[in-house]
Order: C-alpha cells, then structure tokens, then sequence
C-alpha cells in the first residue's frame, strides 16, 4: 500500500511587508483556521529583528476558489508571559491550529521560546482572535519510559481533530510531537538521554493522550499529557536527520493523513537556524484509525522538495515546511513555509 496523495505547488501566498519592524526577519511556518462566519484566515509566525516571533492574523484571499494573497489584521499572539521569553531571546513560533467540533474551539499548539529553550504550550479560541493561554504542556511521568518527558525541548505539536482511541482504550485527544534527546546545548557535556526502548537518538514523531472525559470536565486538562508513544522514526533518504509532523492529521478512508517534514544535511547544535545547514522535503504517513500509535504506510520519497527561488533562497535556504490543511470549495490546500522567509500553498489532491 502507498500513500495515494499528491503536491502541486499554487504559488506564494504571503512575504515579508516592506517596512514592517514585525515581519523584518520574514513570515513561515503558518497555521490556518475559519472564523465562524466560514471565512479562512492564515496565522503566520511574524519574525522581528533578533528573531523575535509573534503570531499574526490575515484573512485569506481567493480566485476562483484558489488561496492567491492575504489581507493583514494584526497580532493575536505575542511573547507576554515570562516563560516565553528568555534574557535573550523571545518568541511564540510555529502555531499548528486544529479546530476540534466536540469542544467547539480552535486549539493552538505552538512554541515558546523562553529561558529554557523551545518548550510547547497551549491556547484556546472560538473565533481566531482572541487566544486565551491554557499554559505549557505538561507529559505526565511514565516508569516504563526511564525518564521525565519535561526535561526536553520538544516541537512540532499538534492534535487530531477528533477523539480517537487511546492505548488504555478511553476515548481520548492525541497529539503529536516530537522530543530532542540531546541536552548538550543546556548543561555542557550532559550529552543525550534516550528514553528506555529507544535506540535512534534523532528526533521522531510521538503521540501523547488526554481522556475525552477530562476535558470534558475542564479544558485545561488539555495541557496534561499521558501514556506517550513512537509513532515512526526517519527511514529514508529524505528524512535521514530527523522527522517531524506538520498540519493537524486529515482522516482519510485509508486512517488518518500526516504531512511530515523530512530534514537531510548539517544540524549544528543550539537553536540558531541560521547555522544550519539542511534541506526539509515534506512527506506524508498514514496512520491506523483505531491505532494511531501504528503507520499504516508512507512514503518512500517525498512529496515536495525545494525547487523554486523562494523554497532555495532564504532565512534558511531549501526549506519547505508543511504545518496547514485546508479545504476550499471541495479541495485541500497545504499551506507551507518556504526557506523560513516566505509561506506557499500548495494542492493537495487523492490520485485515482
């Protein structure tokens, strides 16, 4: 079985305003939502000078169906709180927005850039506009891992727009993410900690849970993540440095759809993008319905690479960086970003 998908690139969306201070060092890795009057709006990261990040709102704009610009309204997320701020550095980067029907909001994964590094949290909306923080993930402890999830930086989160089975058999949310093992960059010669059963110390996708049922009781409790799983680990040449997941998984008849991003090249350590150097393809995998702990199948080559100027050239050059699903008039557009400087869109379409 392959994945019956396809990539065809639409164009550039959105690029960095002249002039603007917010968008100086370029606008990516964007997640997407509807206001509930059904309009599509585009949450860009906005990067300021000394790569301070914010999120931004801007209405989508179409042609005959076709996403082709945006229309700029402001900021809805900016690094407020002390713990997405450090001494030297700032930033609330790389929003993966899923609307979930059953609790009838908008729920923003993204980034915080604090004194620790990058740590993943949480906010909630009902319209796009105003977010309400339910704070930083938290991953429960689990004995049979050997080590406390906590401790990690950890980025590309995201959840399932529905409940799905949980390992413990209750209804649960799940959301995807993906640990870094390596603590060198913080406490010097502290090197990697892998958890117990892992061998592959690169990054790879996980999944965590959150019972149906305590949500139910209290939003916030989507903050409180357990019984953590693998889900998949690089296996190809495209993805040969690490893996991580992209748009909010699109259920598909086959299981549910995950856009990935594969990354191949040079990763220095720290956080500096800029050092890197890499090239990031997008891939996709398909995961069991009632297990989506297990890959049904993905893809052996990938889906998209860089070709065109604005994936090649930029804040990091051969970028391009799936984190949104949309559907427009009956097709699904992926929204994307492009050498860290820029944001695409391309078609997502089922092969016959």
């Amino acid at each position: 079985m392959t994945v019956p998908y396809t990539l065809t690139r639409v164009g550039v969306l959105m690029t960095a305003e002249p002039g603007n201070e917010l968008e100086a060092e370029g606008v990516l890795n964007p997640a997407t939502g509807h206001t509930p009057d059904g309009t599509l709006y585009l949450l860009p990261r906005l990067v300021a000078d000394g790569n301070i990040s914010r999120v931004g709102l801007a209405r989508v704009e179409l042609e005959d169906g076709v996403p082709v610009g945006v229309a700029r309204e402001g900021v809805v997320l900016a690094p407020d709180e002390g713990w997405e701020r450090g001494k030297n550095n700032a930033g609330v980067e790389d929003p993966r927005v899923t609307f979930i029907p059953s609790l009838g909001l908008h729920v923003m994964t993204y980034v915080a850039y604090g004194p620790l590094g990058p740590k993943p949290a949480l906010a909630v909306s009902s319209d796009l506009r105003e977010w309400r923080r339910l704070g930083p993930l938290h991953f429960e402890y689990q004995p049979d891992l050997d080590t406390d999830l906590n401790l990690f930086p950890n980025k590309d989160t995201v959840f399932f727009p529905e409940p799905v089975p949980g390992p413990d058999g209750e209804p649960s949310y799940a959301m995807l993410h993906r640990p870094m093992w390596d603590l060198g960059w913080f406490r010097e010669g502290e090197g990697v900690h892998l958890p117990a059963g892992v061998t592959d110390d690169r990054p790879g996708i996980w999944v965590s849970f959150v019972p149906v049922a305590a949500v139910e009781a209290d939003v916030r409790n989507l903050v409180h993540l357990r019984n953590h799983r693998l889900v998949a680990m690089s296996e190809y040449p495209f993805e040969e440095l690490k893996i991580g997941a992209g748009p909010a998984p699109l259920r598909i008849p086959e299981g549910w759809l995950v856009i990935h991003h594969g990354v191949t090249g040079e990763q220095p350590e720290g956080f500096d993008p800029t050092t890197q150097k890499v090239c990031y393809a997008a891939g996709a995998l398909i995961l069991d319905a009632e297990d989506v702990t297990r890959v049904v199948t993905r893809t052996t080559e990938p889906l998209m690479v860089p070709e065109t100027d604005e994936e090649k050239i930029g804040t990091v050059g051969n970028v391009v960086f799936p984190t949104a699903i949309e559907q427009v008039n009956g097709t699904q557009y992926v929204f994307y970003g492009m050498a860290d400087a820029a944001i695409g869109v391309a078609r997502l379409d089922r092969l016959p």
